[in-house]
């Protein structure tokens, strides 16, 4: 199974520590105590960073993001804010919605709200520009109350392909992608998205 980048600082202590005390309980099963809930916290983390092969699906902007979309908002400069809500049991690596040039990846510090909440617009998040065929595409990884680490995986500058790896958040979060004024949308609120899949835009 593949796992996402950016994983190792978590995962790598947790599984040594369940190895460790797993080791131990052949002197003294009491070890068991420790060795169990940590074993299982280590099955959790590879299911929760797993990173699947994907087929991109076809459309000129597929979705960054695993999850379910949350609201779709007109903004006042003419595009439209889809949000994807992703849960703790989503896969959290996002990629490009359509393939371009990075033109810009700010961090930008804030609060850490629950993802779901509206003003977590105002969390740790990510921002990324990408110079595309379409304009300026502008794509916001959002932090929630349980993510705290996003991690871009590419910097200003790069070339991108659609449903290209991006970046990962760590466990729950939300991110939102602009499309540009005049594509409408083809998905709705309560819809099921899959990165590099699920076709955004209206043809």
């Amino acid at each position: 199974m593949r796992l996402a980048r950016g994983v190792s600082p978590w995962l790598l202590p947790t599984a040594a520590a369940a190895v460790a005390t797993a080791l131990l309980t052949r002197r003294d099963r009491r070890w068991a105590l420790a060795a169990a809930p940590l074993s299982a916290l280590t099955a959790g983390m590879l299911w929760f960073f797993r990173d699947p092969d994907r087929t991109p699906g076809e459309g000129r902007i597929l979705s960054p993001a695993d999850g379910v979309v949350q609201s779709i908002d007109p903004w006042p400069d003419g595009r439209t804010r889809v949000a994807i809500f992703m849960n703790p049991l989503n896969v959290h690596v996002n990629r490009a919605p359509l393939a371009g040039n990075v033109a810009s990846v700010q961090h930008v510090t804030g609060g850490f709200l629950p993802a779901f909440n509206k003003d977590s617009d105002q969390n740790e998040r990510v921002v990324w520009h990408f110079e595309t065929t379409l304009g300026d595409i502008e794509m916001v990884q959002i932090a929630g109350a349980v993510a705290r680490r996003i991690v871009p995986y590419l910097t200003a500058g790069a070339k991108v392909e659609q449903a290209e790896r991006v970046g990962l958040i760590r466990l729950g979060s939300r991110v939102d992608l602009y499309l540009p004024e005049g594509i409408s949308p083809a998905v709705s609120v309560g819809e099921k998205t899959v990165a590099g899949v699920t076709r955004i835009d209206r043809g």
